[in-house]
């Protein structure tokens, strides 16, 4: 019986569910191994060579996956389709060889899906690989830089600006975008204009709200009314004469409906609708796509599975009617290639 890894135990739970009792499913919770917070966990004159070490609240579940490995004699490691759940079945195989719980027969494989549901992970099942070693690459490379600057700068940081935090690959970039962008705050300076609006009533006494664009002959800039004054002759030019209608032009207009979320674009909606902040927003797909409700969330993919489109039209379809329903479904893709 193939012991299947998973990240989380909600996770774990689901897709045990889809696959049966011919599998056991387990969760790892998360990253297993991380380098020590000290001196020579990555050294840069030995081919940055990296020091690992499972965290103390990992050891169990490792333990639990060893033991099960002495029953069952295939693993695979069914972690998130990104860099990280690529680093963590990375991980995880390092791991339980460096414990013998993987011998030299030991079946090993990797599956990915971007949805949990019963079709996408049984389709998953019959598509199996290896570990993708230029993802954990990708993934070594960043976390050696995390480690290096955070773990060398920020003592420094410590000594020059006391009551300081931390330095980090991202969060010191970032920190400078932010300081940057206040200075430019900080040095506008405001300048005054005034702009003049008309409220006018149709025929069929209906109200709208009209914009002076245009004043002796001159079509008006942003600052072309710099003060009251030049806003009270403006009034006194419109008022002092008659309105009329020149003309009426009617253009028809259509909205496309906008394509699936990625990462940045879910994170902004939710700000927005429930004033979420990031880390809420995650959360909460988090435990959506682990219940199976939406695609995995960390992606600036806006691909759509191909069930989850064929569900949404049969759910238009029953709820408002087959004209509601285009004949070919809206297919979006990435404007740039990864």
């Amino acid at each position: 019986m193939p012991v299947v890894v998973v990240e989380s135990p909600a996770k774990a739970k689901t897709i045990n569910k889809y696959l049966g009792s011919d599998y056991t499913v387990l969760a790892s919770y998360g990253h297993v191994r991380d380098l020590p917070p000290k001196n020579g966990s990555v050294d840069p004159e030995e081919g940055f060579s990296m020091k690992w070490e499972i965290a103390s609240d990992s050891k169990k579940h490792v333990k639990a996956i060893a033991d099960a490995l002495k029953e069952d004699g295939e693993l695979i490691l069914a972690t998130d389709p990104d860099r990280e759940g690529e680093a963590i079945s990375w991980h995880l195989e390092e791991a339980l060889r460096n414990r013998k719980a993987i011998k030299a027969d030991t079946p090993v494989s990797r599956v990915v899906f971007n949805a949990i549901t019963k079709s996408a992970v049984t389709e998953a099942m019959r598509n199996p690989r290896q570990v993708d070693q230029d993802l954990v690459e990708a993934y070594l490379a960043r976390r050696a830089l995390d480690y290096l600057v955070g773990f060398n700068l920020s003592p420094v940081l410590w000594r020059k600006l006391p009551g300081a935090k931390s330095a980090g690959r991202v969060q010191s970039v970032c920190l400078r975008l932010i300081v940057e962008r206040e200075m430019e705050v900080e040095s506008f300076r405001a300048q005054e204009y005034w702009s003049v609006k008309a409220l006018l009533t149709t025929p069929r006494g209906q109200d709208f709200e009209a914009r002076l664009t245009v004043l002796g002959g001159k079509k008006l800039d942003k600052f072309d009314i710099p003060d009251a004054t030049a806003a009270e002759l403006a009034v006194q030019a419109v008022t002092s004469r008659d309105l009329t209608v020149k003309s009426v032009e009617a253009k028809p207009a259509s909205r496309n409906p906008s394509p699936p979320f990625m990462t940045s674009t879910l994170q902004q909606e939710a700000s927005r609708k429930f004033g979420f902040g990031a880390r809420q927003a995650m959360q909460v797909a988090q435990r959506l796509y682990e219940a199976g409700h939406i695609t995995y969330m960390r992606t600036d993919g806006i691909d759509m599975a191909p069930e989850a489109v064929t569900a949404a039209r049969d759910a238009i379809r029953d709820r408002y009617g087959a004209d509601y329903v285009p004949a070919d479904p809206r297919m979006y893709k990435n404007k740039a290639k990864n």
